[in-house]
């Protein structure tokens, strides 16, 4: 089993065990190996074809430290049942460094998204895709919407707990307990974690002239509890066509920290299926 999944696991249980009524009730993942559960479960399926109710297809997109399997062992299935055709990639690999992912430079990460966006547009025959991505996996389509053409080719951008205007290097070691064995990798070269680092050059290119680009819609849901991507209320945006959404605006009993909003949490998930699908949605509560 991949040390993720076994952190994975402990999160939930340790969730559990502090009444957090919010995890979605698919958390309780198989312990199958990961492609087979990809497979089972729907997503990254290239005969999918998006339905009348859902013309777009979703491509998620990991976070710092993830893959593109074991971040989405519960968003994509709930996304799947839905009806959505979803696709997920790996992205910012390091030579020699296996299932950690999103550690390369952010900019030539967005590239990868760039490619992988024109394989799904080109598979399921849509003319634009919806992204959904965590912590790094937020942020970093917003190059490729800014910089890369994306905004030609993406309708909604929805991001969970992204840091939109970076966050200290002390709050991305937060991170470390949730992946064993790769605090080794902080002594060698990781572009993408200067690259989150609040004022790099990378977010102040990024950021500079507006947050947002016409013609894309954008959510951002965060937690009050991120201890990683601090002040939480750095990773909202501003713009037209923005929407920063706080769970604990939605259920006060949520506990959702960084990790768990992004893999676990319900409520977060009720709101990304709102924000994929505007004109059909509903109230998210704790019991969403």
């Amino acid at each position: 089993m991949l040390p993720w999944r076994r952190a994975l696991r402990a999160l939930a249980a340790a969730l559990l065990m502090t009444g957090a009524l919010t995890l979605t009730p698919a958390a309780t993942a198989s312990a199958a190996p990961a492609a087979t559960t990809a497979s089972s479960s729907g997503w990254n399926d290239y005969g999918c074809k998006p339905s009348a109710a859902h013309p777009r297809p979703v491509v998620l997109v990991h976070g710092t430290f993830g893959n593109s399997i074991d971040n989405w062992l519960v968003l994509a299935p709930y996304l799947v049942r839905r009806g959505y055709c979803v696709y997920s990639l790996d992205y910012g690999q390091l030579p020699g460094v296996p299932f950690f992912n999103g550690l390369g430079p952010i900019d030539k990460s967005a590239e990868q998204l760039d490619g992988f966006v024109d394989k799904v547009l080109a598979s399921t025959g849509a003319a634009k895709a919806d992204l959904v991505g965590h912590s790094q996996g937020g942020m970093m389509p917003r190059y490729y919407l800014k910089f890369l053409g994306g905004a030609q080719k993406v309708n909604a951008l929805v991001g969970l707990a992204p840091d939109n205007h970076g966050t200290t290097l002390l709050g991305l070691t937060k991170l470390l307990p949730y992946f064993p064995g790769i605090e080794d990798l902080l002594t060698t070269k990781t572009p993408s974690l200067a690259d989150q680092v609040a004022g790099s050059p990378f977010l102040t290119k990024l950021n500079e002239g507006g947050d947002t680009v016409p013609g894309v819609r954008y959510t951002v849901i965060a937690t009050q509890y991120d201890e990683v991507v601090t002040p939480y209320r750095t990773q909202f945006l501003n713009g037209p066509g923005v929407r920063n959404v706080t769970v604990q605006d939605l259920c006060p009993v949520d506990l959702s920290e960084h990790v768990a909003i992004g893999i676990l949490d319900r409520v977060a998930h009720h709101e990304v299926a709102n924000a994929l699908d505007p004109a059909h949605a509903t109230p998210s509560t704790c019991f969403s």
